[in-house]
């Protein structure tokens, strides 16, 4: 397959590009201006594979006009400020989605064509390389033969300009659906044809996952991909395990991680942030090389288009790493920690409760049994302590404070918690637990640390140390206080 890939293919298809699609670049007097992409070498498949591979991508839409809206109200000046944005939190990629309806189908408009083109531009103006995405909002699977002209006139410019270093031929693809895997059959090699060094890929979407990547590459063995491009929204503290499951669905084909993160609009954005810190430290330990949060900036009410079905849903408002106000969240610490310095530390974890509101990932559980509250203080070191006051039980347990390390979860592989407790007329009991999860999510059980005395009590240590269960995947850090009559204080956890 790809050593039918050679330069003169690329030379023979760029010239025969430029003839059929009139539209494409060109400039006046045929004088060529001196851009990143005809300065440099044409691109060859390997080496815009290794870049996908090793891309620091940002997923983007403004945050006035999301998916169609961004080119139907096109707007160079923000998106510029955007991609500065985004290239200072050390982006070098940005993955943009072209949608048929709105550019012209099967012949793309010339106005939206030039579009693309300044999106390109600007892109490189800020030190990054684009992804392209085609055919989202599609269902027109038996019309393969304009869908393969529409393809190749949107991608006809950029066949061998090294500003592009991938095509995604459809947005979380739907492999259980038999004209869309017809259609795709067809594209694959006509696109391929067209554009021979341009790697190609599909997306799947969260439930669809690994079982849909494998279902995927069966379907298209005879037309294979050059890599796989895996959305990942599950639970962040199982996401080594959920990597690998990828990973094997389609081996040797490489993987990326095209779509991640967490919506604030349902969880704090403390928890946001760690979320990306588990997902960026698990693809580490997978050596999957790039990964893509979703999405650079919240939009604001109004800008995902009325025709679109997620536009009425809350939570796919506040999946930035910015607010819509353009206000950076903990989460744009934590992506330019791991683009900048490889580093996902700890401390995005709050083990001291000092964070701001809303900046820690701690989760209550079983709060019908009592809740926790961060109070000032009382704390051991720093100004904040956590408190568990007059609580019960549940027939689930006991109440809790939790959170995930950032470190992956392997079994057998060591782990230690520990925390500092105090009580006054403390009832009941008050302890940690590591609380092991299965690649599914099943629970397998727990150890448990020592416990505080009752009664009044200066502050106590209280530590667990266990070797990850077989089967484990992901690990809870419980402090939990149940049947406490009394008060408890937490403060200065640790856990490696």
């Amino acid at each position: 397959m790809r050593s039918a890939r050679s330069r003169a293919s690329v030379l023979v298809s760029a010239l025969l590009l430029a003839t059929a699609f009139p539209w494409a670049p060109a400039h006046a007097g045929g004088a060529t201006v001196k851009t990143s992409a005809t300065a440099s070498a044409a691109p060859t498949l390997a080496g815009r594979l290794a870049a996908v591979r090793t891309a620091r991508s940002i997923n983007y839409y403004p945050s006035n006009a999301a998916w169609s809206a961004m080119w139907t109200g096109f707007d160079a000046t923000r998106i510029d400020a955007d991609l500065k944005k985004a290239a200072a939190l050390g982006a070098d990629n940005v993955r943009v989605i072209v949608f048929p309806q709105a550019f012209g189908y099967p012949q793309p408009q010339r106005v939206y064509a030039d579009r693309l083109q300044k999106f390109v531009g600007l892109a490189d103006k800020h030190g990054m390389t684009v992804k392209l995405t085609l055919f989202d909002w599609w269902d027109g699977y038996s019309d393969a033969a304009r869908s393969i002209a529409w393809a190749k006139a949107v991608i006809a410019p950029y066949a061998s300009d090294p500003r592009v270093i991938a095509v995604e031929l459809k947005n979380e693809f739907q492999p259980g659906d038999a004209a869309a895997v017809a259609w795709v059959r067809r594209l694959i090699p006509a696109v391929r044809a067209a554009a021979p060094t341009m790697p190609l890929t599909l997306s799947v979407d969260g439930a669809t996952g690994s079982p849909g990547m494998a279902k995927i590459k069966k379907a298209l063995a005879g037309t294979p991909l050059d890599y796989y491009d895996f959305h990942f929204y599950g639970a962040s503290e199982r996401a080594l395990a959920e990597i690998r499951k990828a990973q094997a669905a389609v081996a040797p084909t490489p993987i990326v991680i095209g779509e991640t993160g967490l919506s604030t609009a349902e969880d704090s954005e403390g928890e946001q942030a760690a979320f990306l810190a588990r997902v960026f430290r698990a693809a580490r330990e997978a050596q999957v090389g790039s990964v893509s949060p979703w999405t650079l900036t919240d939009f604001a009410a109004g800008a995902i288009p009325k025709n679109s079905s997620v536009s009425t849903k809350p939570a796919q408002y506040r999946f930035g790493l910015h607010r819509a106000d353009g206000t950076p969240k903990l989460a744009a610490t934590v992506v330019r920690d791991a683009w900048t310095r490889g580093a996902t530390p700890n401390n995005v974890l709050d083990l001291s409760f000092e964070a701001a509101t809303g900046n820690s990932p701690w989760r209550a559980n079983l709060t019908r049994a009592g809740a926790a509250t961060i109070v000032s203080g009382t704390a051991r070191t720093g100004k904040q302590a956590v408190r568990f006051s007059g609580t019960g039980r549940t027939d689930a347990g006991l109440p809790s404070l939790l959170t995930s390390p950032i470190t992956p979860v392997q079994a057998g592989h060591k782990w230690r918690a520990e925390a500092f407790a105090r009580g006054a007329s403390a009832t009941g009991t008050t302890e940690i637990t590591l609380s092991w999860f299965g690649a599914d999510g099943e629970w397998i059980g727990q150890h448990s640390s020592n416990r505080l005395p009752a009664g009044t009590t200066s502050w106590t240590k209280l530590v667990v140390n266990a070797t990850a269960p077989a089967g484990a995947a992901g690990v809870q850090l419980h402090l939990k206080s149940g049947d406490n009559k009394g008060t408890v204080w937490f403060d200065d956890v640790a856990v490696s």
